[in-house]
């Protein structure tokens, strides 16, 4: 009788099993600087990345004006950054596992500076969605990247404060890609915000790119890791989380995207007063971020994920149908904090879906986000332009609510 061979997926998982709670003994190592430091550096890096995302979120009506589009058509901007930030995950996950995560942080962070530096200089629409791709390619490579070194380096059971930490630095990328872009177009005009990105960028990949000297893979990179984005896909749990993932990505960050334009068209708010009311949603995931560590010891990852889901709910609805802008910062807020109790919820489990592979996981991860945004961007670009704004928070509270409960009842299972 001959031996059984296992299959490619049974040889996969037993090659990636490790203990879900305490850190392996080959930690890679941090480079030429400090723990400290290079937290600090991924911090700047990530920052700039998501501030990079959300960045034309308040300029769609200064770009419509500009180009003599409609605020739809100019939300091309956002849906193409997201198509590519989702779809170049898949490259930068194993290269990441491969050559050592902070290498290929610095290396994106220094590349955006170029995407950055042409839609600076663009002078049509055209040429601005094709800077947006260059820029959403190479930001791909960041921030989930910073994810996956805090998953190799910190122990499950203190993992989601660390995230948390994380979480506080895109949080202020938020806050400034969607304030600060509307107040400096108020000022001098849209473009200038690009280059003031292109500098965030070449500042903080410049120093994390000096740090990460001696920086290595925290995995092996034999030809075992290779199968690892279908290895991973081949985990009943994994494709739940995923699917969870992408749909959480198309209800909330396709009806953040047009916060700032609703408050203009009905409010008649200026640009530097969108972007600043709408900054209340980064804020809101700021105090999660201060609280996360007591919420989690005191409600656990379903109550975390139920709060996130019933904050949204109330958060959209409050923000959609508001008689002044009176209660938008507190609406806007609310949203946020729900938004990141249920998110950070997914990214912390995300980080044990393949612990030997946690770059090409956690890359994964954030491919499924965000092309779940780019089709949740364009529902809501065609609901605004044909339907009514306050519809698109709507449906999205809703949905968020209902998948919050799908997967609390999962998470306490």
């Amino acid at each position: 009788m001959h031996p059984r061979i296992p299959d490619p997926t049974e040889r996969f998982l037993e090659s990636h099993r490790q203990d879900p709670i305490d850190p392996p003994a080959d930690r890679p190592r941090t480079g030429s600087g400090s723990p400290v430091i290079v937290a600090w550096l991924l911090g700047a890096c990530c920052f700039a990345s998501i501030a990079s995302m959300r960045a034309c979120d308040t300029l769609l009506p200064a770009l419509a004006a500009e180009f003599s589009v409609t605020v739809g058509q100019a939300s091309r901007v956002i849906f193409v950054f997201a198509v590519a930030y989702g779809v170049f995950q898949l490259c930068f996950g194993p290269l990441g596992d491969r050559y050592g995560k902070l290498r290929v942080i610095a290396s994106c962070a220094l590349a955006c500076v170029i995407g950055n530096g042409i839609a600076f200089f663009s002078p049509t629409l055209d040429w601005l969605v094709a800077a947006r791709i260059v820029s959403g390619a190479f930001a791909a490579g960041i921030y989930p990247m910073a994810m996956a070194w805090v998953g190799d380096n910190v122990a499950y059971d203190q993992r989601q404060v660390a995230l948390a930490r994380l979480v506080s630095a895109s949080v202020l990328g938020t806050l400034a890609g969607q304030w600060l872009s509307g107040l400096i177009a108020e000022w001098v005009g849209w473009r200038p915000t690009f280059a003031v990105l292109a500098v965030l960028f070449l500042a903080a990949g410049g120093l994390l790119l000096r740090t990460a000297r001696g920086d290595g893979p925290a995995t092996r990179t034999d030809r075992q890791a290779r199968p690892a984005l279908l290895g991973i896909l081949a985990l009943p749990a994994a494709r739940w989380l995923l699917a969870v993932t992408a749909i959480e990505g198309a209800l909330a960050f396709g009806a953040v995207a047009f916060m700032p334009s609703l408050l203009q068209r009905h409010h008649a708010a200026s640009l530097s007063l969108a972007g600043g009311l709408t900054a209340f949603y980064g804020a809101g995931g700021f105090v999660y971020s201060r609280v996360a560590g007591r919420l989690l010891r005191r409600i656990g990852e379903s109550g975390l994920a139920r709060l996130g889901g019933a904050s949204l709910c109330l958060g959209f609805l409050a923000f959609a149908y508001a008689p002044n802008l009176v209660w938008i910062p507190a609406a806007c807020a609310l949203a946020g904090f729900g938004f990141y109790c249920l998110h950070n919820t997914l990214q912390t489990n995300a980080t044990q879906m393949a612990p030997a592979a946690r770059g090409a996981a956690m890359a994964l991860f954030a491919c499924v986000l965000f092309l779940g945004q780019s089709v949740g961007v364009l529902a809501a670009a065609w609901i605004a332009d044909h339907l009514s704004d306050a519809l698109i928070f709507a449906a999205a509270g809703a949905g968020l609510l209902a998948l919050s409960l799908v997967a609390a009842r999962r998470f306490r299972r």
